[in-house]
């Protein structure tokens, strides 16, 4: 039978005179419609919730049957149903709960749900409140993103009379739960017990870890036997490590921790484990200019000097050799245990060229070899076994009289030599140029300069004691300065000129000249 209107507005009046507003009753899901839902309320009219107090996902998983607290609204009705929210009957609800949990001083749970200016806003049952900054954390939040749509318990700090404003504290939470653990943790607190913490916190000169309520300090000394330079080489903030409590002050609530004191000390038995000469194999952890550190075994590490690394009497940065992570093989040189110091020689495995250089080389031999620098005293050639021989600058030319070996030979080009000596020992190898030629001092220079020829020369370089020739393009010979001949005009390097020849000198091969009385070149 239909209802007209007047008595559908007249069922309304009667069921809503039973219902108080503002009432907060059980409903039951009778049906859903493209505007709405239609509730059971247990009154003779039904009532009615607009679709839009429902999201999406509520929508989705909301069935005949369902049963949830709804608020009457006053004097509203739609088609002959008392109008509902389920919005309204949560959020009074929640203010309850909020309420009774600042009066009583226990926690609620809520969800981060987005950022303002000063904190964050957490939804607790569909309330806003906001927490501010100060009230996140204990200790500073770097990545306040992270905390985003993340659940978690507040404690209620203010509330207004007018419900419409809420601040809670995550800070309290946490202090809380600290001081709880706190107390369990000092109760178990003993020295030389071994305690799991959380890495807290690191600095330059250690590490701070959490215990459980209250922090202890890992001194960097305490953390390896072996070298470390930062404690960040072995921690990184929130890693779980297991410390010894090595110090605990009750009165100053202080504790000292220790990492290195679960194992006993590597240097204790050194001497005996790795005398010098034994051969060993380990990492390479760290490079410096005076060389590579390798690690043997957990908390010992030994020192291989730039020396050490190779022959070649200049050795390059250590880097140019090894790598940090590499596994090389090297040789005990000196323990020292009580510096807590082992010097390691990774040289020491390969013979010695100069070794190399004693048993592949004679005096006489004929090598080749370039010319890798140049002194004042002469040249060094380098030989395929990475040693440096020496040319004296005496060694160079039979009959020049040398200035400086550059003159003659250039850096870089390659060079004969005939090998004159050979000292392993002193790391030393002397070589000859001349020698590879006879001496012309002994035959061919006596037969053909002979005193009183008179010689063609070119002038090489003018002195205050004579100008110094070469004869016939063999030989340097010096016309003294009493010897020339006034009035001849100057003479520059690269002039020619006749002379006497008036000294021969095999023992210390030089040969004196004369102007004087020489036959013009047109007689």
């Amino acid at each position: 039978m239909e209802i007209k209107n007047n008595e559908m507005e007249k069922l309304y009046a009667e069921t809503f005179h039973r219902i108080e507003e503002g009432a907060i009753l059980k409903g039951r899901v009778l049906s859903l419609k493209p505007d709405g839902v239609v509730i059971d309320i247990g009154y003779k009219s039904d009532g009615f919730i607009p679709i839009d107090e429902f999201s999406s996902e509520e929508l989705s998983e909301l069935n005949e049957g369902n049963t949830f607290e709804v608020y009457v609204k006053g004097g509203k009705y739609v088609n002959g149903m008392i109008g509902l929210s389920k919005k309204e009957a949560t959020r009074i609800k929640a203010w309850d709960i909020i309420e009774s949990a600042l009066e009583k001083g226990i926690s609620v749970e809520g969800t981060i749900s987005g950022k303002t200016k000063g904190g964050l806003s957490v939804d607790i049952l569909g309330v806003t409140a906001f927490l501010p900054g100060s009230q996140i954390d204990i200790k500073t939040i770097k990545d306040i993103d992270s905390l985003l749509n993340k659940r978690m318990l507040f404690k209620v700090l203010k509330l207004n009379n007018k419900r419409t404003n809420v601040i809670v504290s995550r800070r309290a939470i946490l202090e809380e739960e600290r001081d709880k653990k706190k107390v369990e943790t000092l109760g178990k607190l003993k020295e030389r017990e071994i305690f799991r913490g959380i890495v807290k916190n690191i600095t330059d000169y250690g590490v701070f870890v959490d215990l459980g309520g209250i922090d202890g300090l890992l001194h960097i000394s305490d953390i390896s036997w072996g070298r470390i330079t930062h404690p960040s080489e072995f921690f990184a903030v929130g890693d779980e490590i297991d410390v010894i409590v090595l110090k605990y002050d009750e009165g100053q609530q202080r504790v000292t921790l220790g990492y290195k004191q679960r194992k006993p000390d590597p240097w204790s038995t050194i001497d005996e484990k790795y005398p010098a000469g034994k051969r060993i194999k380990g990492k390479i952890t760290s490079i410096t200019e005076y060389g590579a550190f390798i690690e043997i075994e957990e908390g010992l590490e030994g020192l291989v000097h730039i020396s050490e690394i190779d022959w070649f009497p200049k050795p390059k940065h250590p880097s140019k050799y090894l790598s940090i992570g590499e596994t090389v093989e090297a040789i005990i040189l000196k323990v020292d245990k009580d510096e807590r110091r082992l010097s390691l020689s990774i040289k020491q495995l390969k013979p010695s060229p100069w070794e190399l250089v004693s048993q592949r080389y004679a005096i006489g031999q004929k090598i080749t070899g370039k010319v890798k620098s140049i002194t004042d005293f002469g040249v060094f050639v380098g030989l395929p076994e990475g040693v440096d021989g020496l040319v004296h600058i005496s060694d160079i030319s039979w009959t020049k009289h040398i200035k400086h070996p550059s003159e003659i030979i250039k850096k870089g080009h390659k060079v004969d030599a005939i090998v004159l000596s050979i000292e392993p020992e002193k790391e030393r190898i002397a070589m000859g140029i001349k020698q590879l030629a006879s001496d012309p001092w002994l035959q061919d220079i006596p037969e053909k300069f002979r005193l009183g020829n008179e010689v063609r020369c070119k002038v090489l370089r003018l002195t205050d004691f004579g100008i110094f020739v070469e004869i016939e393009g063999e030989v340097e010979g010096l016309i003294y300065s009493s010897e020339i001949v006034k009035g001849e005009g100057a003479f520059q390097e690269g002039d020619t000129l006749l002379a006497r020849i008036i000294k021969i000198d095999l023992e210390e091969r030089k040969i004196g000249l004369s102007m004087k009385n020489v036959k013009k070149e047109s007689e």
